[in-house]
């Protein structure tokens, strides 16, 4: 059985994302990022990062959401998982890519903006909102090329970069209109639609 743990307010989004996709059945423990639930004894043993999300998968422990992602559609021969090897290298590509361009960056510019007014720091959403302004830009041309990031199809770089992308869904991306279109495409299915309505319930 799989036993999902991690909030759908966390990084959890994209892993519940990819189970939909798979139809996989799990369990799923809702607790929120650096909360006392990541602090206990049970939880360090399944990851002493103290980070979310974390599967377990049949007494299989794995942690960080692009390494799980990659496991649960390969292990469950998903064609999201592309067989390819160069589509598959760009998959991989892309979901490293937005680790270091876009996750981060996305998340300190809308804390900084939209969070309670007195923990906001502008200098720190300046400096998020241009380096995210950079990789928007990267984005933009790639899809200007391609409809998805790895292949002729919606792929596991599409979910993962586009699950992180979240909040993107909430800023004017009028200057990137390749990359509104692609990430309206990949909200618009039915597992992300799901995701969605738990994040947003």
């Amino acid at each position: 059985m799989l036993r999902i743990h991690g909030s759908v307010r966390s990084r959890a989004t994209r892993t519940l994302w990819m189970a939909g996709e798979l139809g996989l059945s799990y369990e799923h423990n809702d607790i929120l990022p650096r909360s006392p639930a990541t602090k206990t004894a049970e939880f360090l043993a399944l990851n002493p990062n103290a980070r979310l999300p974390v599967i377990e998968d049949d007494g299989f422990v794995l942690s960080e959401s692009m390494a799980i992602n990659f496991y649960l559609a390969k292990k469950h021969k998903s064609p999201l998982y592309p067989s390819d090897p160069k589509n598959e290298s760009l998959a991989l590509q892309w979901s490293f890519w937005e680790t270091d361009r876009t996750d981060r960056q996305i998340t300190d510019y809308v804390n900084n903006t939209t969070g309670p007014e007195d923990q906001r720091n502008k200098a720190v959403a300046d400096a998020a909102w241009a380096a995210l302004v950079a990789s928007l830009e990267v984005l933009n041309g790639a899809l200007a090329k391609t409809s998805w990031l790895a292949g002729p199809d919606f792929s596991i770089a599409d979910l993962n970069v586009a699950g992180a992308l979240y909040r993107a869904l909430f800023l004017d991306l009028a200057a990137w209109p390749n990359v509104a279109r692609w990430l309206a495409r990949c909200w618009d299915r039915p597992a992300a639609k799901k995701v969605r309505a738990m994040r947003e319930g």
